[in-house]
């Protein structure tokens, strides 16, 4: 049977992973019910944000999740090297208005990824949301499948 070790990644080591990466799962909630969806992602690497653009319309099931104010967290894995990564950002999914964005925030939807996850029809639009972090962690799972 493999052996299985892990190790808590260093705040550099995960803004690498961060940044080597754009497709993460963003999880919310409304009251009991979950709701995950895979999305496209920038990541401020000094600010330690996250940046979506996300296609939704008024009547969406994604759009009452994204209207409910519980705790949002996104999880990003990667798979490489006989082992794989996780990194987890707990915190606040904020919506920002097209016309209050500051230089600084344009600058990093400029440079996020489009939404790559996301398909949309002419009555969605695309919104622009920030996870502002309480928590960011990330680990380093190693994985030895040889039998002995």
């Amino acid at each position: 049977m493999g052996t299985r070790q892990y190790s808590d990644l260093s705040d550099d080591e995960r803004d690498e992973v961060l940044g080597r990466n754009e497709e993460g799962v963003l999880a919310l909630a409304s009251g009991d019910d979950p709701y995950a969806i895979p999305v496209s992602y920038g990541y401020d690497g000094v600010e330690h944000r996250f940046y979506f653009q996300l296609v939704s319309n008024d009547d969406s099931e994604k759009q009452r999740f994204l209207g409910a104010t519980t705790p949002a967290r996104l999880v990003v894995t990667e798979q490489r090297d006989g082992g794989y990564t996780s990194v987890v950002a707990d915190g606040t999914l904020t919506r920002l208005f097209r016309d209050e964005l500051s230089v600084e925030e344009i600058y990093q939807y400029g440079g996020s990824k489009r939404p790559l996850l996301e398909a949309w029809g002419e009555d969605e639009d695309v919104e622009l949301y920030e996870l502002d972090p309480e928590t960011l962690t990330g680990r380093r799972f190693e994985i030895d499948l040889r039998r002995d």
